[in-house]
């Protein structure tokens, strides 16, 4: 899996961590295995919320070069990268965007015979990666955040930076050693005690090595930046936009502090860091933005999830390939992961789960639920009963400091696994039943119904900011999500005659 230096973890809240792309069960987006951990540089962002095409590059050098058995190999990680994260999108405007952005940068940096290949990914997670031999990523869900050609310049110089700092080989290198080190110490000296400790000293010293890595890569990302004639303060404003995106995904709480073994710095430490390397060229106003053009070329681009993955509309959450629904619970922030959908409440006193998974042969609905669940089962709460009509299990478990109540449902030839959590003593089967009650078949009709948003440029015409979020197409918050994503804070007043995003159909 790429390596996440603008991102963040998705946390279940019950009783695990999980990465969205493993929340267990069927997944909703079948992704690829990859094992590209030694071979991914940093990549950029936080989830928003993600689909198949044959995948192609964007650019490609004049002169093919020579293919090693390494770039042949590389050529397969990237196929399954492009897969992963929902194929290619088509945007024609914002790929030619982003390789003439590259290319400008490539010859400002201190590498400028290096080649790189940009790929707009069809994702809406906020995301932008890098491999060793120059092969660029960012997704769509990155470049619909930013606000000016210079933020989306930023991001790209901070990924270059990887590349000609040769981050990977490095990080490889330490892998290597810390795993030979640990190794040698528990089977040669036959001491596995003194080795457990070693190679847990090793995951720290990673952890270090990875942040340092960011953190250089941002001080020279923002270096090329400038020399290329770009805003250098770009790089803190998308940066400060991560941050209040990751705040909006989270409920609206503060960003999440970065745990001791966390691979990268947390944002308010690289907002501080790139705006240091930012007033060491100058004072802001300098360099270009060049916002008049990025907003025409991002005019049309898809946002946020397709209906075939997943969509919230009108306090449902609809899913149109499945052809299933159900109500979002009151109180709750969905995230549509690639393998389930989680949700959370802004207090973070209680999260769900909502997956499909597969039975084995004769296998009924009650050991469907022990088979995918870890922890302990109250025997008491077992129930099999219908809902609406469909045959539906149901179990309770109880943990030290959530309590859980869990239902498998066979709907339409499926089966779903519907997950509800409470902290502490707090039993949340009330606000669980309604939810269960609420899934519900989609009819053919309401699917075609179902349309894409897209991002659309319109001029503030006198309008406020409150307005312009009444016409956003967003699952919840609409006037925050408009400020966020036009970089505005509360009570600003808007522009007349000056450009803004907004989300429709």
């Amino acid at each position: 899996m790429p390596s996440r230096c603008w991102t963040g973890r998705t946390i279940l809240g019950c009783g695990a961590e999980r990465d969205g792309r493993d929340a267990g069960g069927v997944g909703f987006r079948r992704v690829a295995c990859l094992g590209l951990a030694a071979l991914v540089l940093g990549a950029c962002v936080a989830d928003q919320t993600g689909s198949v095409s044959a995948p192609a590059a964007v650019r490609v050098p004049a002169e093919a070069p020579k293919v090693t058995g390494r770039e042949r190999a590389t050529d397969s990680d990237h196929l399954k990268l492009v897969a992963s994260f929902g194929g290619e999108a088509k945007a024609p405007a914002v790929t030619r965007l982003l390789t003439e952005v590259t290319d400008r940068l490539v010859r400002a940096s201190d590498r400028p015979d290096q080649t790189y290949v940009v790929t707009l990914l069809d994702s809406p997670v906020v995301n932008a990666f890098a491999l060793p031999n120059g092969r660029l990523y960012a997704t769509r869900g990155l470049v619909a955040l930013a606000n000016d050609t210079s933020e989306v310049a930023a991001v790209l110089a901070h990924e270059i930076a990887h590349v000609t700092l040769n981050h990977a080989t490095a990080r490889s290198e330490l892998e290597l050693r810390s795993a030979l080190v640990s190794r040698v110490v528990a089977d040669v000296l036959n001491d596995p005690d003194t080795g457990a400790q070693l190679k847990n000293q090793s995951r720290f010293a990673l952890a270090r090595f990875s942040r340092e890595q960011e953190l250089e890569a941002d001080a020279a990302g923002v270096k090329t930046l400038a020399a290329a004639g770009y805003d250098p303060f770009a790089a803190a404003r998308f940066l400060t936009a991560l941050n209040r995106t990751v705040q909006l995904k989270q409920g609206g709480g503060s960003a999440s502090t970065p745990d001791m073994l966390a691979t990268h710095p947390g944002t308010a430490e690289r907002v501080a860091l790139a705006t240091r390397a930012a007033r060491k060229v100058g004072a802001p106003g300098i360099g270009t933005d060049d916002r008049s053009r990025f907003l025409t070329a991002i005019d049309g681009l898809a946002y946020g999830d397709s209906p075939r993955d997943g969509v919230v509309r009108g306090g449902r959450f609809l899913h149109s390939g499945l052809g299933i629904a159900f109500a979002v619970p009151e109180g709750f922030n969905l995230e549509n992961t690639r393998s389930a959908v989680l949700g959370t409440t802004a207090d973070g006193g209680r999260r769900l789960l909502f997956d499909q998974i597969e039975a084995k042969d004769g296998q009924g609905l009650d050991a469907m639920l022990k088979a995918t669940w870890n922890d302990s089962l109250d025997p008491a709460g077992f129930e099999t009963r219908e809902v609406a009509g469909h045959p539906a299990a149901f179990a309770l478990s109880r943990g030290k400091d959530w309590t859980f109540r869990l239902a498998a449902i066979r709907l339409g030839g499926a089966t779903y696994r519907m997950i509800m959590a409470g902290k502490g003593s707090a039993d949340p089967e009330a606000a669980f039943q309604r939810w269960v009650s609420s899934l519900e078949e989609v009819s053919a009709e309401e699917i075609s119904a179902l349309r894409p948003t897209h991002i659309q440029i319109v001029q503030a015409a006198g309008a406020s900011a409150e307005e312009l979020a009444r016409r956003m197409i967003v699952a919840d918050r609409p006037l925050d999500r408009f400020l966020v994503l036009n970089g505005l804070e509360r009570g600003a007043v808007l522009v007349p005659g000056r450009s803004y995003k907004i989300v429709t159909e």
